[in-house]
């Protein structure tokens, strides 16, 4: 299975340049946050591929108007074609007021909240969040602190494959494309890359 995986910033080659043939052979659209709205609503217009999102920290608008054609993942775990794939969205709280922000204690309580599905699903194949997991490919503020909660769910459930966002590869080579987490291939969304599943 192809998958394109996008996050934070809209790629000109898939939008102001777009050719369809860009999108040939892909079957899985991952969107880690932080994208415009309109943006999902285009590539799921040019694509057979079902896309599948979850929020980023400045994804507000999508409230009033939500992807078209696309599906929200956020606390759920969904199926394509026998693969699992769980989605938390968000980010580390840094300001009182904003959606799609939490604590760490808040992104643990929604794990906690996951356990039937995870029981259900017997585990997840392909974690989908927005921020990164705690001191792996994070940052050093509050806002780019990644989550303790991913880490318990990568250290329980070993899925295949980590996809997030947040931390945009122009920060510093202290943010790579790719890593591994014990039996985790991680790959940073920014933008846009597809790998083979």
């Amino acid at each position: 299975m192809r998958i394109l995986a996008i996050s934070d910033k809209e790629s000109l080659r898939l939008w102001d340049y777009f050719q369809p043939r860009y999108l040939d052979g892909i079957d899985l659209i991952l969107s880690a946050g932080d994208l415009d709205s309109e943006y999902l609503s285009f590539l799921a217009t040019f694509s057979h591929a079902p896309i599948l999102y979850v929020h980023g920290n400045h994804d507000d608008g999508y409230k009033q108007n939500p992807p078209g054609c696309c599906t929200c993942l956020e606390d759920r775990i969904y199926v394509h074609n026998g693969v699992r794939i769980l989605g938390l969205g968000g980010s580390m709280r840094y300001k009182q007021k904003g959606e799609h922000q939490y604590t760490q204690r808040q992104m643990k309580l929604r794990v906690l909240r996951l356990g039937f599905q995870l029981y259900r699903h017997g585990g997840f194949d392909i974690l989908l969040t927005h921020a990164p997991a705690y001191q792996l490919n994070d940052g050093s503020s509050l806002c780019h602190t990644g989550f303790e909660a991913f880490n318990l769910l990568l250290d329980r459930y070993h899925p295949r494959y980590f996809i997030h966002g947040h931390v945009h590869l122009n920060y510093g080579p202290q943010h790579p494309r790719r890593d591994v987490y014990n039996d985790t291939q991680v790959i940073n969304a920014y933008e846009s890359y597809t790998f083979d599943y």
